[in-house]
């Protein structure tokens, strides 16, 4: 079936999918949940996805509205996936892609970028995620929220600036949503 756009100014457009084993693209179901759930949010926003697989999250970003999306990969193979997908959708302006590892990039971002959406969907056997959460909450605006997809058998560890605002189940996967709280701030 392939990843397709769901929403907005890209709604229809098909994405070029991962050939090989071990990328786990957000299901079509789950991404259309996420932005339901963001829905005006959106409008203007900077977006952080973090793990970009195809890139699908911030193309579906930028279709509803976001302003500029920064994704960031470690996996060589998806990060020229992504840049396909950008080519091919014509966003290579608003969306740019970083190789490498999740924790160096979020260490390298300017400390004054804020960004009101952050989204991690770190492979499932991933065991840093909450150093990713700790670090990616250092770069979430005042009203932002961070978004964890995850395995739902596993319950993430969530360090002590966010705040558990909700969960999402669907299959398999579920949405973490997170703030930071008012004492972090």
């Amino acid at each position: 079936p392939g990843v397709r756009i769901i929403a907005g100014a890209l709604k229809g457009r098909r994405l070029a999918t991962p050939t090989w084993e071990g990328l786990r693209p957000t299901s079509d179901k789950l991404r259309e949940t996420l932005f339901n759930i963001l829905g005006a949010r959106l409008e203007g926003a900077h977006v952080l996805d973090l793990f970009a697989g195809t890139g699908a999250v911030g193309l579906e970003a930028l279709s509803r509205g976001a302003a500029l999306v920064i994704g960031v990969e470690s996996d060589s193979r998806a990060v020229a996936l992504v840049a396909r997908n950008l080519a091919a959708c014509g966003r290579t302006a608003d969306y740019t892609i970083h190789s490498g590892d999740v924790l160096v990039a979020l260490a390298q971002l300017r400390p004054a970028r804020a960004f009101d959406v952050v989204f991690l969907d770190p492979p499932y056997a991933f065991t840093r995620t909450r150093d990713v959460l700790a670090a990616a909450a250092t770069h979430l605006s005042l009203e932002g929220m961070l978004v964890l997809e995850r395995a739902t058998r596993v319950e993430p560890d969530v360090p002590g600036a966010l705040a558990r605002v909700r969960d999402v189940r669907s299959g398999d996967s579920s949405l973490t949503l997170l703030v930071r709280k008012p004492e972090a701030l």
